[in-house]
């Protein structure tokens, strides 16, 4: 039987490498088609809320989400207040517990989530296309008429507690909030990222109905909603759960100044096996004529897997694991950002080759073959990105957010497309002024501190040392 079955495995291995030949070339890689927004139908209320209806894909399922633009940077100096409103308008509304509303959610075949961001609250769900009316309405009573129980307080403030305390042990964390501070300064929205136990365990529930009564209004409102779905049902609906919804404040307008590099921060873990990084430029924009050759240039530079510095620390050197890079975009203010775990002995070598990328990025146009590569590579991913109705919703909504011209999604691609080898090099130079760095290091600084200052790059730059939060 052994012998049997040996001769098999002989047979079948002699046999592979003839089979392989046989294998027909693949097909040449295809030209990017460009990406095409379905018809869409947008119109505001008498009272100023915005709605986008978008016929999407043949499954029937439709995702209803409304974006209120009260998030982090409304809630002043009560910091995080915007994700305890939005955890305790999940807890009840219009009569209806957290237990009942999840359960009115599930019988459409969907979920009712809630949740805060830096611009906005939202409030979405994904269910079956004959529900859409009435997750409308849901989701009208969750935003417009919260219970907001004291009752769940202490409960809720415990989850983000434990939240908070598992994120402050996060070197990526610490470094965040470092950055933060430093380009836009502790008293900025921006710059305040989290608050402290104590705050965080303060606040009260008049508080959370202060923000809500202040901060939710129809005029800071956009419904989104896209998929399968019967329009003029779902428009009797949002009349009917918005209409009497009154207007409230204009969104938010915030200007972002950057405080000035070069400068590095450091914050000292005692011994970590690890250096986490984060280096920072001022970047374009969204919307300028800057900002697409940025988006291409960061892709080629660090933005992509298959990315110059990703290819040298971590495939080729073996520094680190996952190293990225890319552009944190508000309404105007943007900020590139390249970030990384190292080793602890190498953190002052993976920084000269990031360092050496940017230079050849600045001063080598790329190959016509590497930079086709990387716009083709783009271009799919955006179709990709915006093939369910959900991640479509949430490029319509930055677009919105942003101030983008509606028809910024169907010029995407081509704008990639043309972004040449000359127009990425140019926007290297412009983008990455090594003598402007702010550079955040976490680490054992014993170790790390000295190679950060033996770098010719940083020889000039002053160094402080500082702990969060």
């Amino acid at each position: 039987m052994k012998r049997v079955l040996l001769a098999s495995l002989l047979a079948i291995a002699a046999a592979t490498p003839a089979l392989a030949q046989d294998f027909p070339p693949p097909p040449p890689v295809g030209e990017p088609k460009p990406f095409k927004l379905p018809a869409t139908e947008t119109f505001s209320l008498p009272n100023g809320m915005q709605v986008t209806l978008v016929p999407y894909g043949i499954a029937p399922k439709v995702v209803v989400s409304l974006r209120v633009r009260a998030g982090n940077v409304t809630e002043g100096d009560a910091t995080w207040l915007a994700d305890l409103t939005a955890a305790m308008m999940k807890e009840g509304a219009a009569g209806r517990s957290a237990g009942e509303l999840a359960t009115t959610a599930a019988s459409m075949g969907g979920d009712l989530n809630v949740g805060a961001g830096q611009q906005a609250t939202q409030i979405t769900m994904n269910v079956l296309s004959e529900f859409a009316p009435a997750a409308v309405q849901l989701i009208g009573h969750v935003a417009i008429r919260p219970d907001l129980p004291a009752s769940e307080l202490a409960r809720v403030k415990a989850n983000l507690g434990r939240q908070l305390s598992v994120a402050l042990s996060q070197p990526g964390t610490l470094a965040d909030v470092a950055l933060a501070r430093t380009i836009y300064g502790p008293n900025h929205p921006y710059g305040r990222v989290v608050p402290s136990a104590a705050q965080l365990s303060g606040y009260t529930i008049d508080q959370i109905k202060a923000f809500h009564a202040g901060q939710f209004g129809a005029k800071r409102a956009h419904l989104y909603i896209a998929g399968k779905f019967d329009a003029a049902a779902v428009k009797v609906s949002i009349a009917k759960a918005f209409g009497g919804w009154a207007s409230g404040p204009d969104p938010l307008k915030l200007d972002a100044p950057h405080q000035a590099g070069p400068r590095v921060i450091l914050i000292d873990r005692p011994d970590a096996p690890q250096t986490t990084l984060r280096l920072s430029f001022d970047a374009a924009n969204a919307g300028t004529d800057a900002d697409i050759p940025q988006r291409v240039t960061n892709s080629l530079l660090g933005g992509a897997f298959s990315s110059r510095i990703t290819t040298n620390i971590r495939e080729t050197k073996g520094y680190t694991y996952s190293p990225g890079s890319g552009v944190a975009f508000n309404p105007g203010d943007a900020l590139w950002t390249f970030d990384a775990d190292v080793t602890t002995n190498v953190t002052g070598a993976a920084l000269t080759e990031v360092f050496k990328e940017i230079r050849r990025m600045q001063t080598e146009p790329a190959p016509e073959e590497e930079s086709k590569g990387i716009r083709t590579y783009m271009a799919g991913l955006f179709a990709i990105q915006n093939s369910t109705s959900p991640s479509l919703v949430n490029t319509l909504a930055t677009r919105d957010t942003l101030g983008l011209p509606g028809d910024w999604t169907d010029r995407y691609v081509p704008a990639v497309l043309a972004v040449d080898p000359a127009a990425m090099m140019a926007s290297a130079k412009a983008s990455y002024p090594l003598d402007k760095l702010v550079l955040v290091a976490v680490g054992d600084l014993k170790t790390v501190e000295p190679q950060l200052k033996a770098l010719p790059e940083l020889a000039k730059v002053p160094f402080q040392r500082v702990s969060v939060p």
